[in-house]
């Protein structure tokens, strides 16, 4: 199943996508949030899905993120070695991870804002992982068994925040705006190889990055027991799992977003995002 949430922002109605076209399921369920994930939410829709005539939604005014705020945005950072390499950084022997603010959630067509006082806004295509019921020490052996699924993530990044004002990466990486994820979650069966999906970046039509998930230097099984041993992972938490190299850091000069510029990204089984930079305004 593909899971999407549409309408105005913080006004989101629950709906899927079959076939290309989205249907309503909003009279069945409230919201695609902690609560759904743990009330065995996804058997419940596959339900309603294969025994309910459903509505058909014509042209939602908006596509918002395919999840309601989850509890935690976890992200691994450096966990593709060309990107750990154009940023001058050793290829990690643990998973670093960094999390980013519940509040940078947005849809994956929404404007994206450069922060007041930016000059370093930069973009990064990554693969997401949707948790699916709560998670503690697990075992690589059976992780696959606490994901709920997965979507696209671009993890916008502002690199003098988060590498030059001191402490750790949340300054620069958890700002409004930051994590547009979508256009929808995709149930672990749409994916057939999840280390396998083509992912590609655009900026106002230029290709900036291309990979594939094969590249991942921690991959999902590892990465949530690895987390599940630091923390409790909740239904509906979210784990971005890293970006290949062409980021705008990782340039020579460097290049960073401007107002006006569009990014257009991309990944296999997971659909497309486009949004535009604009800038901050009170």
């Amino acid at each position: 199943m593909k899971l999407v949430r549409l309408g105005a922002l913080n006004k989101e109605k629950t709906a899927v996508l079959i076939d290309g076209k989205y249907f309503d399921v909003s009279p069945f369920f409230q919201d695609f949030n902690e609560a759904f994930f743990e009330q065995d939410g996804l058997k419940k829709l596959a339900d309603v899905v294969n025994n309910e005539i459903l509505e058909e939604v014509d042209n939602p005014e908006r596509i918002g993120s395919c999840v309601a705020r989850p509890s935690k945005i976890i992200c691994v950072g450096l966990n593709y070695a060309d990107h750990a390499k154009e940023t001058g950084a050793a290829i990690p022997t643990e998973p670093i991870l960094f999390f980013k603010s519940t509040s940078a959630l947005s849809g994956p067509f929404d404007d994206v804002i450069i922060p007041k006082n930016s000059v370093k806004t930069d973009w990064e295509v990554e693969f997401a992982i949707v948790i699916g019921k709560k998670a503690s020490y697990v075992n690589e052996d059976n992780a696959y068994d606490y994901v709920a699924g997965y979507c696209l993530h671009n993890d916008i990044s502002e690199r003098e925040f988060q590498l030059e004002r001191g402490g750790n990466w949340s300054k620069g990486k958890g700002c409004d705006t930051f994590a547009p994820l979508g256009p929808f979650l995709a149930t672990k069966d749409e994916i057939q190889d999840v280390h396998n999906l083509n992912m590609w970046l655009d900026i106002n039509g230029k290709r900036f990055q291309t990979s594939n998930t094969k590249q991942l230097i921690f991959n999902v099984p590892q990465i949530v027991s690895y987390i599940s041993q630091f923390m409790t992972l909740l239904p509906g938490d979210v784990i971005s799992t890293g970006t290949p190299h062409g980021v705008g850091l990782g340039l020579n000069p460097p290049v960073f977003l401007k107002p006006g510029d569009v990014m257009t990204l991309g990944m296999d089984g997971l659909g497309e995002q486009k949004q535009m930079a604009i800038a901050y305004s009170a």
